[in-house]
């Protein structure tokens, strides 16, 4: 199922997966130049299926529009907000909302989740701190975006990944696979894991009603 959605930013689209008498419902966004099918994201699709959540993939507007580099922050955040609330509002109402992607869509997550109310964080491959280029100063971490995150928080990251390795805390669960910032090497301990928090995640839901979206 394909919902299309009008943004100030051009068009976005919504690929819904939906499970029967969902427990909650999973919303990921995809890479700077990548898309949906990116395998990582694709696993962690499925996990969540296998745990009772109906997911949507979220493909941002430059991307529906054939375009490679990718929007402003600002421009992702209110885009991917756009999306969320129709889908709250319609496909995905009534349950609980975690939000997540790889790389660039877990940061758009990230910025998001206190706004969305969502229960939850999935972030594939984050990517810190750019790799440093020859000659030019050390790049920022985004390590504070993390950080802001008000919600139990996984983090699957690759041992090799050149962004580097966020650090765990009491909310944040990191998770290191095998291979780079793809995932490509590790998708089976991305899927377990992804589907270990999933689950533990689930649980607590149900035993605390008030989380419930409705």
């Amino acid at each position: 199922m394909i919902l299309d959605v009008e943004t100030p930013h051009g068009l976005a689209r919504a690929h819904l997966h939906p499970v029967p008498r969902p427990k909650a419902s999973l919303v990921l966004g995809h890479g700077a130049g990548g898309g949906i099918t990116a395998p990582d994201l694709v696993v962690a699709k499925d996990a969540a299926r296998e745990q009772g959540l109906s997911v949507a993939l979220v493909e941002q507007p430059y991307r529906v529009a054939g375009r490679r580099a990718p929007a402003p922050a600002a421009a992702l955040d209110a885009a991917w907000t756009i999306v969320i609330a129709q889908l709250l509002a319609g496909e995905l109402s009534g349950v609980p909302l975690v939000v997540g992607g790889r790389s660039l869509g877990a940061r758009v997550a990230c910025r998001t989740q206190t706004a969305l109310g969502a229960v939850g964080v999935l972030c594939l491959a984050f990517p810190l701190t750019p790799p440093r280029r020859s000659g030019s100063a050390p790049a920022q971490s985004r390590l504070s975006e993390l950080d802001a995150v008000s919600a139990p928080t996984l983090v699957v990251q690759g041992t090799r990944d050149p962004f580097g390795m966020p650090p765990a805390t009491a909310g944040r669960t990191v998770i290191e696979v095998a291979g780079n910032h793809s995932l490509r090497t590790g998708l089976r301990d991305v899927r377990a894991a992804v589907q270990a928090w999933l689950g533990a995640l689930v649980v607590e839901l149900i035993a605390s009603p008030h989380h419930v979206v409705t």
